[in-house]
């Protein structure tokens, strides 16, 4: 069973930065697509960055140029980098893997079966 845990949220100032982690565990395939969803009060969840195991990435428009997804050498660990955060920015954030699906998927949140707890991430102005 797939183990993920999130690390890294809290509260930042507009225009602030925060690193996100999300570290793996349980997995029994080497191909895969993971990434972040968020979700804010009374919105449906949404996806923001996504990496799969060859390092290909797809990251939503809202946030292109300010957000950087990476992962580590071991494979294990997905790193989100959120730069010049807003308040629209704040939601919970999940981390979410599965195994490799058609890139066009990738940020259909009921494609994935595998989810982190979830991280907050709030931006005050």
């Amino acid at each position: 069973q797939v183990q993920l845990v999130e690390s890294g949220g809290g509260s930042v100032q507009a225009g602030g930065s925060l690193r996100l982690s999300c570290a793996a565990s349980g997995y029994t395939y080497n191909s895969y697509c993971m990434g972040w969803f968020r979700q804010a009060p009374g919105k449906e969840r949404e996806g923001v960055a996504v990496i799969d195991f060859d390092g290909r990435t797809n990251y939503a428009d809202s946030v292109k140029g300010r957000f950087t997804i990476s992962q580590d050498n071991a494979k294990t660990t997905v790193y989100l980098q959120m730069n010049n955060l807003t308040p629209e920015d704040t939601a919970t954030y999940y981390c979410a893997r599965d195994p490799l699906m058609p890139y066009g998927r990738w940020f259909q949140s009921a494609e994935y079966h595998s989810w982190g707890q979830g991280t907050q991430v709030t931006v005050t102005s």
